[in-house]
């Protein structure tokens, strides 16, 4: 077992809900740990949103910590299209986040700064509540 926060369309409700694609995989359901945040810079990608972490001068990005199966960690990858070798948009990294007052150490997917030139940056620094907030328009 071992933790993952989610920031954008793998959060519950969205389009690659992690819940809904352990059980595609026959993968036992994830289990929610809380919610927390990663302070970095959020941009929108049209269907997706993209991290770019930033200790310094980021606003905190929401989003959830599951504890999840080993076998869970391939799919993610897949949707995230992270590939042994190949240098895509987003990248496996591992980053310490507190939940309840509890240091845990997740697993995460952010982009490299390159890749968000020119979008728009989510300035609240939540996916979900940009997503439908844009959706109302």
């Amino acid at each position: 077992m071992q933790n993952v926060f989610v920031y954008g369309t793998l959060r519950a409700g969205e389009i690659n809900d992690i819940r809904e694609a352990a059980a595609r995989h026959d993968i036992e359901e994830p289990t929610l740990i809380g919610s927390t945040a990663v302070r970095g810079r959020l941009f929108d990608f049209g269907a997706y949103p993209g991290l770019v972490v930033d200790d310094e001068t980021g606003i905190e990005v929401r989003g959830d910590v599951y504890e999840i199966d080993d076998a869970l960690v391939a799919v993610l990858d897949e949707i995230e299209e992270i590939y042994p070798g190949v240098e895509g948009l987003f990248r496996a990294h591992e980053v310490t986040v507190d939940v309840d007052g509890d240091a845990v150490t997740c697993r995460f997917y952010p982009v490299g700064k390159d890749a968000v030139r020119g979008l728009p940056e989510i300035g609240g620094g939540d996916w979900v509540a940009h997503r439908r907030a844009m959706k109302r328009r």
